[in-house]
């Protein structure tokens, strides 16, 4: 059906990380970044702040999710990377000084916030930098 109104069709994109801790996902995406858990089940939670959300799924044993390694990254958006960083400074200041990189200036026109997860998956929050500021 197509849509009828002026608004756009589409919200957002909302990715699936599957991790073997469910509890310390959501530990890190409430208590560290922010986000509030909007609905929780057994082995599948879906946390979201702002725009951005995430749909977060337990998978254990020999089928289950493989730990992330660093290279996977979720990049989100945002319009104040520095702002960011410094609203969540405090709760960062709590993880391995190597599980957070930045906010810095990439010569790709980015400036960004990088951040490991505790299955190792990377969470980039990144701002596009104004042309000729680089």
């Amino acid at each position: 059906m197509a849509n009828s109104s002026s608004e756009s069709n589409f919200i957002q994109v909302t990715p699936f990380m599957h991790v073997q801790d469910i509890e310390a996902a959501l530990r890190f995406f409430n208590d560290i970044l922010g986000f509030k858990t909007l609905l929780r089940m057994e082995n599948y939670a879906y946390v979201q702040r702002e725009t951005a959300g995430f749909r977060i799924m337990e998978e254990q044993g020999p089928e289950g999710a493989p730990p992330g390694n660093g290279r996977f990254a979720y990049y989100i958006d945002v319009r104040d990377v520095d702002g960011l960083y410094a609203e969540l400074k405090p709760k960062l200041d709590t993880l391995p000084t190597r599980d957070v990189h930045g906010p810095a200036d990439k010569p790709y026109g980015q400036r960004e916030l990088l951040v490991l997860a505790p299955d190792g998956n990377l969470i980039a929050f990144g701002q596009a930098i104004e042309a000729g500021k680089l």
